[in-house]
């Protein structure tokens, strides 16, 4: 039992007995550094309520507690705050108790709840995934891996948007300039020979729109009359249509895409429950659209379009059909929503893992579910996240300025790999360990420096950052397992015995508060949807246990006890390392 737990309903008895007064309300923080505590309870909202000045408040529940809980052996008053100073055998019962858990913290779901569905990825199928994507899929896989440690039963799916003007655009620009290229022929990957042409598409509509203007007409003008527009406007419709040759080539194009971005996922280290295709769900879409307007939840413009009148509710008129009968985005997320609840009914609720650009999508959608009229619309979360940018400024498909993710996870892995070997960390080690060493080194830079960051912020990435192993870094709380591990492999005596020990260094009591505060960490980090809160506590503990390392002796140790102890403290910090990074997606080596 937490010490939040052992401590509430005796200060809740404390302050009946000494002020009679029924309190609802308690509030605990972590002692600050500067003063001696365990735990802290903060006064300030006891004195709104009771009489009392907080020097003399905090002192008689202060004496209540010490002479009434055996795990309390002295209190401080600072100010408003009441320092609490915890046994050691609270402590060491408490580490007992956990000792050989290997599930500690992580509480298995429960039939009885209803699931989560965490969308990520949800790629467009005309280009590559590059470095926002890869933010997104860390994100989401996470976030999923996180609300499963919490409890609940979890669903990871994605959207494909393999359908819309966009997809046109390649599928055109291949016809025209492809030469009948294909991943075999050229070399490249699907996904990236596709983004070729969605490249050239661009270039060549920008020429058109050059010619127009220099012909006279205004640039408004030129850019909805390039002929290049036309036809890929065309190409929408008769896809829509169903037209044999445009379904074929969109086919043929689209399973290029899939087979690169399973390459992509593969390396990532991220996984899909299910798969939702736009190109299925607008269907579903544009069928409640009509539904919607024969209960008049849509209205109809005399152009044809279909709209939804939100101003009401403080948003705007929302086109959810355009007037030539084609879907839009808002048509398929609707459908993708709805056609998700068929397909597990036990999905309770949705995580949508969508930058922050989406913010005003995501109202609108998830009120246009509500006056639908589906239940569960009220359990839909848009996990919303900044962007990323480089040192060089923002990235742009359109004119191929992006960071490509193969590439950034090749370069990522190359830069552990010129790092290892000017530490000269790696003697010993085979060709085939040290290929398996980079990338995992590589790979927890990255996963950690984007996680690491809550998913509001944006992000100015910095590969040469992230691979360092001094710092709040991947490579640092990777390197503090690998360190423990062989502490584990050089402990020449049984460790898995029980020990007799009564009294604890500062430096062991405080790894054994971080540990205790995992279980609540997690949750944390569920309810925040904020792989961050991991990260960062997983940095503090590598911080505590390495003043652990550094002020005591491990091995050295003369009591046999002691050193046990300290060997099974070290192993619990380990299990709890790499609990923590699975969370985040991150592997943990067991030599560095």
């Amino acid at each position: 039992m937490s010490v939040q737990h052992i401590l509430l309903p005796h200060i809740k008895k404390a302050v009946s007995i000494l002020f009679d007064f029924t309190v609802e309300r308690i509030e605990f923080q972590a002692t600050r550094k500067e003063f001696e505590g365990d735990i802290t309870l903060v006064l300030f909202p006891l004195l709104k309520q009771i009489k009392s000045n907080p020097t003399e408040l905090g002192n008689k529940i202060g004496s209540y507690l010490v002479d009434q809980v055996s795990e309390v052996v002295r209190c401080n008053v600072v100010s408003g705050f009441l320092n609490i100073v915890v046994s050691d055998s609270y402590y060491l019962q408490f580490f007992n108790d956990i000792k050989y858990n290997e599930q500690y913290g992580l509480v298995k779901a429960s039939e009885d709840n209803k699931a989560i569905m965490v969308e990520y990825s949800s790629p467009n199928t005309n280009k590559p995934l590059h470095l926002g994507h890869v933010r997104n899929n860390l994100l989401g896989y996470s976030v999923a891996e996180i609300l499963k440690a919490s409890g609940k039963k979890v669903y990871k799916t994605q959207i494909i948007n393999d359908r819309g003007i966009h997809i046109c655009k390649s599928m055109l620009a291949w016809q025209k300039f492809g030469n009948q290229d294909t991943p075999e022929l050229t070399g490249l990957k699907g996904d990236k020979l596709v983004g070729k042409y969605y490249v050239a598409f661009d270039k060549e509509y920008k020429n058109q729109i050059s010619s127009l203007i220099s012909e006279g007409k205004t640039e408004e003008e030129a850019k909805k009359q390039a002929p290049l527009l036309l036809e890929a406007q065309q190409m929408l419709i008769d896809w829509e249509a169903g037209d044999i040759a445009t379904v074929a080539l969109w086919k043929k194009m689209n399973q290029w895409v899939y087979e690169g971005f399973a390459e992509t996922y593969n390396n990532l280290g991220v996984n899909f429950d299910s798969y939702y295709y736009e190109s299925n769900t607008y269907i579903l879409g544009k069928q409640v659209v009509q539904l919607g307007l024969e209960k008049g939840i849509f209205e109809k413009e005399p152009d044809g379009s279909v709209w939804i009148d939100l101003t009401g509710e403080g948003l705007d008129r929302k086109i959810v059909l355009r007037s030539d009968g084609t879907a839009v985005y808002m048509t398929q997320d609707i459908g993708t929503a709805i056609q998700r609840v068929k397909d597990f009914p036990d999905v309770g609720g949705m995580v949508y893992t969508v930058g922050n650009e989406q913010d005003y999508h995501f109202k609108v959608l998830f009120l246009i579910l509500k006056k639908l009229g589906f239940e569960w619309s009220k359990n839909l979360f848009h996990l919303s996240y900044g962007m990323v940018d480089l040192p060089s400024g923002k990235m742009k498909s359109r004119e191929g300025t992006v960071v490509d993710a193969d590439d950034l996870m090749q370069e990522m892995t190359q830069t552990a790999q010129n790092l290892s070997e000017e530490l000269g960390k790696l003697e010993g080690y085979s060709e085939g360990e040290k290929t398996k060493l980079y990338k995992m080194i590589g790979m927890g830079a990255l996963k950690y420096y984007i996680l690491k960051v809550d998913p509001k912020k944006g992000i100015l990435f910095n590969p040469e950052e992230s691979v360092d192993f001094a710092g709040n870094t991947g490579p640092f709380i990777q390197y503090t397992y690998a360190r423990i591990q062989s502490i584990l492999r050089k402990a020449d005596f049984e460790i898995n015995v029980a020990v007799a020990i009564d009294q604890l260094h500062e430096k062991e009591k405080e790894l054994l508060k971080q540990i205790s505060s995992y279980p609540e960490i997690i949750q944390l980090a569920a309810q925040n949807h904020s792989p961050a809160v991991i990260a960062n506590y997983t940095y503090e503990l590598v911080k505590e246990y390495n003043s652990f390392y550094q002020t005591v002796s491990i091995l050295g140790e003369q009591n046999l006890d002691i050193k046990t102890f300290r060997v099974q403290l070290s192993k619990k910090v380990g299990d709890i390392i790499k609990s923590a990074f699975h969370l985040l997606g991150i592997e943990v080596p067991e030599r560095m």
